[in-house]
């Protein structure tokens, strides 16, 4: 039947396949022989591929921890409001009471309370010292909202407070929020691109390495030629040879990077996210992608250019 799968040529492709992956990590001593196992362009292959490995953990690390940075923000922000009273003082209490009255009457409030004078001063204390005189400054009195899961009409509160406590005035975060999540999203964005530009940065060092050591044993190639041997043939040496080395030159990298980024200091509420630029949980294993696709990387850079090279010189 026509678009019907036969299992057997699956299975025969599928054979192939691991026939393929093992001919690249066995490799052909002969052909080998096309390829020098040290000099230049194996250190800058193994240094390249390690040292991007290394920045490579690092962009992974940045953007997890933007990701959970912007969620902790949204989350925290999103569900509280702050209603600021600014009265004379013979009114201050009085309106206290009756914005309370109306907070705990609004559909979607689960809690409202007003802050203490001390939960005040250590809420302006990183801008006017340990020390501020709170009798003698006309602070407004600040009550903390907290909605439940179905949220409030700001609007509609808005306008209740506006006709029976006028000195009130409500902030639900969302000019604090928004930016906020909006700049932590861009840095994770930028995170996943430097992941993309090291990786093409590390295609396009391994091409050149591999361009040079094709140029450099021009005359070794041109033997196999008289030989018989054909391009495919020489080009699978160069291909195994720099796919290893950016494979190991890649799992050297990555570990020192889990390694860097385990001994970093962990954070809290104080110390701010670059202190918890880290991996949680299932996020250690987002590094260990790493060096198998430096391998996929180097793998088709170097067959790219191995199979263009031969083709300028034939």
């Amino acid at each position: 039947m026509t678009g019907r799968v036969d299992p057997r040529d699956l299975a025969i492709r599928a054979l192939g396949a691991v026939q393929r992956a093992a001919a690249l990590l066995v490799g052909d001593p002969q052909a080998d022989r096309t390829v020098p196992p040290t000099g230049y362009t194996a250190r800058l292959t193994v240094f390249t591929a390690g040292a991007m490995a290394f920045l490579a953990v690092f962009a992974i690390a940045l953007s997890l921890a933007t990701g959970r940075l912007a969620d902790r923000w949204s989350a925290e922000l999103a569900r509280t409001a702050t209603l600021r009273i600014s009265a004379p003082v013979d009114q201050a209490d009085a309106q206290v009471r009756s914005a309370l009255t109306v907070l705990e009457q609004t559909p979607g409030i689960a809690s409202a309370r007003a802050l203490t004078d001390d939960e005040t001063r250590v809420l302006l204390e990183p801008w006017f010292g340990p020390d501020l005189p709170l009798d003698a400054l006309a602070i407004p009195q600040l009550i903390e909202i907290v909605e439940d899961a179905d949220g409030y009409d700001a609007t509609g509160l808005r306008a209740r407070l506006a006709a029976e406590v006028p000195g009130a005035v409500l902030d639900d975060h969302t000019r604090w929020r928004d930016p906020l999540v909006a700049a932590a999203n861009r840095l994770r964005a930028l995170g996943w691109t430097a992941l993309l530009l090291i990786g093409a940065a590390t295609a396009a060092m391994i091409t050149l390495a591999a361009q040079s050591a094709l140029t450099a044993n021009a005359q070794v190639i041109r033997v196999m030629r008289l030989v018989g041997a054909r391009d495919a043939y020489i080009a699978r040496a160069f291909v195994r040879r720099f796919t290893l080395r950016a494979g190991a030159g890649a799992l050297a990298g990555t570990a020192a990077g889990m390694l860097a980024v385990a001994l970093m200091p962990g954070g809290d509420d104080a110390t701010g996210f670059l202190t918890d630029l880290g991996f949680q949980g299932a996020g250690w294993l987002w590094p260990l992608l790493v060096p198998p696709l430096a391998a996929i990387v180097a793998f088709v850079a170097t067959r790219s250019a191995a199979l263009r090279t031969l083709r300028t010189e034939a």
